[in-house]
C-alpha cells in the first residue's frame, strides 16, 4: 500500500524506463512514478506555497494574540503571557501526535487534507467567537476577563482546534515536501538540501506579510475580519495542495513492520534484559562505553532467536539508538526556543509602551515589528545559500559548508546575543520612562521610537537561519525513513517545550519578585517592571545551556557518512 492508500504494483512489475523510475515511490494511483514527470521541484513548489499559506495564518492569529487577550478578554499581561506561551507551547507539541497518526495509519497525504479541513473550520469559529457583545475596553489594571463566558470558551476551543490542526498540518506538509527529492540519486540530493533552506524562505514569507497586514485590521478595523481573512486564506491552501496531487509521489508502505513497533520493541527487550549480565558488547558500546550500555542487552535476545518476530534484530537495535542519540541534542535546544518565544509575547508589550507613529496619521500595530524576524530571514537565506556555504565549503570541504550541528551552535550563540541587546534597550526604555516622568502612567506612551527594538528582532531572526533550519534538516535526516514526520515533529516540540519553560519561568519570576502589591519583573505596568533583569537571567540560563550543547554535538555520531 502506498502512503494514499492504494496498492502498488507488484515487485515483478518491470519497465524499459527503469533508469528513470524512482525507487520506493508510486503516483497517487499507486503507479512507479517517473524522475522526469514526478516530484523534485515540480511538486515542492506547490507545497511551500502551501506553507507560506499556513504561516500567513498561524501567525495571522499568534502575533497578536497577546494584544487580544490583554484587550478585548481583558486579562493582566503576566496572565495573558502564560497564556499565549502555554498556547504556542501546545501548538508546537502536538506534531508528535499528528506524525504519529500519518506515519503510523494516515498517511501524510491524508493527515494534510484532515488536518487543512479542520484548521478552515477552527480559524471560522475563532472569527465568530470575537463578535460576540463585549463590554470590556482595554485595560492593564490585571483584573480578571471582562468577556462574556460564552466568548471566552468558544474563543479557546477554537484556539486550540487551530493548534491541533497545525499539529497535523505542519509535519506532514514538510516531510511530504522533501519526499519528492530522491536521496539516491545526488542531483535530487543535493536539491533536497537546498530545499529545506528555500522552505523556511516560504516559511518566513507568509508571517511578514500576514503580521503587518493583520495586525493592523485586528486594531484598527475588526478583530473577527483579521481572523476571518487566515480562515480564507486556508481554504485557498487545500486547493493548492489537491491542484498538485497528480504531480506529488508518494511513500510505499514498508511490508515490515511499522517503525514504532520495531523501536518500541528493542526497549522493551532492553528493560527485560536489564539485569541480565553478558559477557560481549557490541563495537558501538566500545566507542560509547555508558551512552547506550542498556540498548546493547538487547542484542542477547537477537542471538536467541532468528525466527520469532517478537525478538529484536540488530539492525532494529542500530535504528533505536539513531533516535537515542538524538535526545542530547534535542534536550540542550530547549533554552534557545524559550529564548525565541519571547518575540510574540514581551517584546511586544514593550513596543506597545513606545512611539509607534509614523507621518503625523499612522501608527505602527506594535505586533508588526515580529514581521522583521521573517525579513531577517527571507533576506539572509539567499546570502546564506549563494555566499556563506560557498565561502565556508572552501575552508571545510563540506557540501554544505558546515554542518548540521554547527549551523544550529551558531544560531544558539547569536539568540544569546539578541537576550543581552534586549536587556540593554529595555533598560533605556525604563531610563526614558522615569526621566520624562511617565512610571505610574502605564497608558502613556514613552517618547522612544519603536525602531529601537529592531536590533533584538533581527538578530532573534538571523538566529532562526541557522537554528531553526538546522533543526529541522538534523531531525528528518538522522531519523529512521519511515519515521521522518515524526523527525520534525521532535523539531517542532523543541518550540513547544521552550515556550512551557517560558511560561513556567516567568511564573516563577512573577512569584519570586512580586508579591505583596508590589510590583515584580514583569508587571502589568512595564514601566514599574524590570524585564530587562528577566532578559539577562535568560542570558545566563542560555550561556549554561550553550555548553551543554557543545559537548553534546562533539559527542554526537551521525547516522551515516552525509553531515551536512
Amino acid at each position: 500500500m502506498d502512503d494514499t492508500g492504494t496498492r502498488t504494483h507488484s515487485a515483478g512489475v518491470q519497465s524499459p524506463l527503469l533508469n528513470n523510475i524512482v525507487n520506493g515511490t508510486v503516483d497517487y494511483k499507486g503507479r512507479p512514478v517517473l524522475r522526469s514527470k514526478s516530484g523534485c521541484w515540480r511538486s515542492a513548489y506547490f507545497i511551500i506555497g502551501v506553507e507560506v499559506a499556513e504561516r500567513f495564518a498561524y501567525y495571522g492569529v499568534e502575533s497578536n494574540l497577546i494584544i487580544y487577550l490583554t484587550g478585548p478578554l481583558g486579562q493582566s499581561t503576566a496572565t495573558a503571557a502564560e497564556n499565549v506561551n502555554t498556547w504556542s507551547g501546545t501548538a508546537s507539541l502536538l506534531p508528535l501526535v499528528g506524525a504519529f497518526i500519518a506515519d503510523a495509519f494516515l498517511g501524510r497525504y491524508l493527515t494534510i487534507i484532515i488536518a487543512s479541513l479542520l484548521y478552515v473550520l477552527a480559524l471560522a469559529l475563532l472569527a465568530f467567537s470575537t463578535l460576540i457583545p463585549s463590554d470590556c475596553t482595554n485595560s492593564i489594571d490585571g483584573g480578571s476577563s471582562c468577556s462574556p463566558q460564552l466568548q471566552v470558551i468558544i474563543f479557546f476551543i477554537s484556539l486550540y482546534l487551530v493548534a491541533f490542526a497545525q499539529g497535523g498540518h505542519k509535519p506532514c506538509v514538510q516531510a511530504f515536501g522533501a519526499d519528492q527529492f530522491d536521496a539516491d540519486d545526488p542531483e535530487e540530493l543535493k536539491s533536497k538540501s537546498s530545499f529545506f533552506n528555500w522552505w523556511y524562505f516560504g516559511l518566513c514569507a507568509g508571517p511578514t506579510v500576514g503580521i503587518i497586514f493583520l495586525s493592523y485590521i485586528q486594531e484598527n478595523l475588526s478583530w473577527g475580519l483579521g481572523f476571518g481573512i487566515p480562515c480564507i486564506i486556508m481554504g485557498f491552501a487545500l486547493i493548492m495542495f489537491l491542484s498538485g496531487t497528480m504531480s506529488y509521489r508518494f511513500r510505499e508502505q514498508p511490508q515490515e513492520r511499522s517503525a514504532f513497533i520495531r523501536i518500541g520493541n528493542v526497549f522493551v527487550k532492553a528493560a527485560q534484559n536489564w539485569r541480565t549480565s553478558f559477557s560481549s558488547v557490541s563495537l558501538q558500546e566500545h566507542q560509547h562505553p555508558h551512552q547506550f550500555r542498556f540498548l546493547n542487552k538487547a542484542l542477547i535476545s537477537c542471538n536467541e532467536s532468528n525466527e520469532d518476530e517478537s525478538v529484536c534484530s540488530i539492525d532494529e537495535v542500530e535504528e533505536a539508538k539513531a533516535v537515542l542519540r538524538l535526545v542530547p541534542i534535542w534536550f540542550s535546544c530547549l533554552t534557545y526556543a524559550t529564548v525565541l518565544s519571547q518575540t510574540s509575547t514581551l517584546f511586544t508589550k514593550q513596543g506597545a509602551t513606545m512611539d509607534r507613529s509614523i507621518g503625523s496619521t499612522f501608527e505602527l500595530p506594535a505586533a508588526s515589528l515580529q514581521s522583521f524576524l521573517s525579513l531577517s530571514v527571507v533576506i539572509l537565506i539567499p546570502i546564506y545559500g549563494t555566499i556563506l556555504v560557498p565561502v565556508t565549503r572552501t575552508v571545510t570541504n563540506i557540501p554544505s559548508g558546515i554542518t548540521m550541528l554547527q549551523r544550529i551552535g551558531t544560531g544558539i550563540f547569536i539568540s544569546i546575543v539578541s537576550m543581552v541587546v534586549a536587556a540593554v534597550v529595555e533598560s533605556k526604555r525604563l531610563k526614558t520612562a522615569c526621566e520624562y516622568g511617565l512610571v505610574d502612567n502605564p497608558n502613556a506612551t514613552i517618547p522612544m521610537k519603536i525602531w529601537w527594538l529592531l536590533p533584538q528582532y533581527l538578530l532573534a531572526g538571523d538566529s532562526e537561519v541557522f537554528t531553526m533550519v538546522g533543526m529541522q534538516e538534523f531531525f528528518y535526516d538522522q531519523m529512521p525513513s519511515d519515521l521522518k514526520s515524526v523527525g520534525l515533529a521532535l523539531y517542532l516540540s523543541v518550540m513547544g517545550i521552550g515556550s512551557f519553560l517560558s511560561s513556567f519561568l516567568i511564573a516563577i519570576v512573577e512569584k519570586a519578585t512580586g508579591g505583596d502589591g508590589d510590583d515584580g519583573w514583569i508587571s502589568d505596568n512595564l514601566n514599574r517592571g524590570r524585564v530587562d533583569y528577566f532578559y539577562y537571567l535568560l542570558t545566563g540560563i542560555s550561556a549554561g545551556s550553550f555548553v551543554i550543547y557543545i559537548y553534546a554535538a562533539k559527542s554526537y555520531v551521525y547516522n551515516r557518512a552525509r553531515a551536512l
